[in-house]
C-alpha cells in the first residue's frame, strides 16, 4: 500500500503541480488525529512518513510539566495501515481540491482591469455566466449593456473588475459597460497603441450608445485618430462589432481645453470656445445649424464631450449669444440715515458710507435721497423735455385742396 500511495502522489505531483512534501504533511496532520480518536492512545504524538519507502509510523510521547518530551515510543496500531489508506483518500483528494482553487486564484488575481473571452452559459434577470475555461466569471445586470441580448452558447468579451476569494474557488466579475472594455478592444486591435506610440487619453462612455475616446501620438509621423481608425475603418469596425454596433468617436487629444472640447464636440462644426478656469465651464458658440448636432439626441453628444474633457459645456448658438443682454452689476448695500440725518448709502461689504452728493444725486432735496417714484418722475419729466425740444416746429396746417386750385 505504501509503494502504491507513493507512487500516487508522485502522479498528482507531475499533473496537479503540488509537491509530494505538502501532500506528505497534510496527510500526517490528518493521522494524527485518527489515531487520537482510537482508544488508548496517547494524549502527544506524530507521525512520521517515510518520503521514500512511505512507511508510516505513530510515535507516541510523553511530556513533563514544561512540555518537554520526556519519553517516545513507536505506538504505531496494528490495523493502522487500513485507517491510513482511508485517510489518505481523503486528505489527499481535499488537498487536490484545495490547490486548484489556489492556482485558479492565483490565476485570475492579477488581471483585474485585463479582457477576457467566455462563452455564454445561462442567462437569467440576475446575472449571466461565462465559461472562461477553467473557471466561470458572473456578468451581473448591472454590468450589462441595455441593448444587448446574450444567446446561449455565443462567444463574448468582457472586462474583469473584480475578482474575489471564496470558499468554493474565485469568483471573477467582468463587465460590458466598463470604459476600460474599449480601452482593451483597442489595445487589441492597434498595435500603435500596445507599441506606446498612440496613447489613450480619455474615454467617455454611454454603454451601449456611443462612446468617445481621445488619442495623442507620440510620433509627428504618426495620426493618431488614423492608426485607431485603421485602413478603410478596418480597426474602428472590429471594435464596433465587438460592442455590437455601439457608435465609438475618435478624436485628437490637445493640451489646450478650447482646442480640446472643440474636438470632443466632433462632429459638430464649433466657431468658438470661451474657457472660464474660475467656474471650470467651456462657453461653446456654434453656427445655428450645428447647435442641434453639438448637443446631440437628449444632449448626449454635449455630455460625452464634458466627461471627455472634464470641463462644464454650455453650447449656445451665435443668435443666441448675441441677443443674450450684458449683465448688469448692481452694488450691493443700503440707504440708511447718519448722525446728521442726511441719508447716506453704506455698502454691504462695509466701508466709508457714501453721501446721496456723492452718490450722483446732487440736486436731491435734504434730508436725503430721492425716493425711487421721484427719481422714475424726475427721469421720465427730463425726457420729455428732451424729447419736446429736439423735436422740430410744428408745421402749419396744410391748405385744403380745393382752395390751393383755386389759388392755382
Amino acid at each position: 500500500m505504501n509503494s502504491e500511495m507513493m507512487e500516487a502522489l508522485e502522479n498528482i505531483e507531475r499533473e496537479k503541480g503540488i509537491s509530494i512534501e505538502i501532500m506528505l504533511e497534510a496527510l500526517a496532520n490528518a493521522l494524527v488525529t485518527a489515531y487520537k480518536r482510537m482508544p488508548d492512545a496517547a494524549e502527544e504524538a506524530l507521525v512520521e512518513i517515510d518520503i521514500e519507502t512511505g512507511d508510516i509510523r505513530v510515535i507516541a510521547q510523553e511530556l513533563d510539566e514544561d512540555g518537554n518530551v520526556v519519553r517516545e515510543w513507536d505506538d504505531t496500531p496494528n490495523d493502522f495501515g487500513r485507517i491510513a489508506a482511508q485517510t489518505a483518500k481523503q486528505v489527499i483528494l481535499q488537498r487536490i481540491r484545495d490547490a486548484e482553487r489556489e492556482m485558479k486564484y492565483e490565476e485570475y488575481a492579477g488581471r483585474e482591469g485585463d479582457i477576457v473571452t467566455g462563452i455564454i452559459q445561462q442567462t437569467d434577470q440576475r446575472y449571466t455566466l461565462l465559461d472562461l475555461g477553467r473557471v466561470e466569471a458572473l456578468l451581473p445586470q448591472a454590468e450589462q449593456a441595455q441593448n444587448e441580448r446574450y444567446e446561449h452558447g455565443s462567444r463574448l468579451k468582457a472586462y474583469i473588475v473584480e475578482v474575489r476569494k471564496t470558499a468554493k474557488g474565485p469568483q471573477i466579475v467582468v463587465s460590458r459597460t466598463h470604459p476600460g472594455l474599449v480601452k482593451r478592444l483597442f489595445e487589441l486591435e492597434v498595435p500603435e497603441i500596445v507599441d506606446g506610440v498612440v496613447e489613450i487619453k480619455a474615454i467617455a462612455r454611454e454603454p451601449g450608445h456611443r462612446t468617445k475616446i481621445a488619442v495623442a501620438s507620440n510620433d509627428p509621423h504618426v495620426d493618431p485618430v488614423g492608426a485607431c481608425v485603421g485602413a478603410r475603418g478596418s480597426r474602428v469596425r472590429m471594435v464596433v462589432n465587438e460592442l455590437r454596433g455601439e457608435k465609438v468617436d475618435i478624436v485628437p487629444y490637445s493640451d489646450d481645453p478650447a482646442e480640446f472640447v472643440m474636438k470632443a464636440l466632433a462632429p459638430a462644426r464649433v466657431r468658438e470656445v470661451r474657457i472660464d478656469e474660475e467656474s471650470g465651464t467651456a462657453e461653446v458658440i456654434v453656427p445655428d445649424f450645428q447647435l442641434s448636432l453639438a448637443i446631440g439626441r437628449e444632449g448626449q453628444n454635449a455630455r460625452l464631450a464634458a466627461r471627455l474633457s472634464g470641463w462644464r459645456v454650455d453650447i449656445r448658438s451665435e443668435n443666441q449669444a448675441q441677443e443674450e443682454p450684458a449683465a448688469e452689476e448692481y452694488a450691493e448695500g443700503e440707504w440708511v440715515e447718519s448722525e446728521s440725518g442726511e441719508l447716506v448709502w453704506q455698502p454691504a461689504e462695509g466701508g466709508e458710507a457714501i453721501s446721496a452728493a456723492d452718490a450722483g444725486y446732487a440736486g436731491a432735496e435734504a434730508p436725503g435721497a430721492p425716493a425711487a417714484d421721484d427719481a422714475g418722475e424726475g427721469a421720465a419729466a427730463d425726457d420729455a423735455a428732451a424729447t419736446t425740444e429736439d423735436a422740430p416746429e410744428e408745421a402749419p396746417a396744410a391748405e385744403p385742396a380745393d382752395e390751393e386750385g383755386t389759388d392755382g
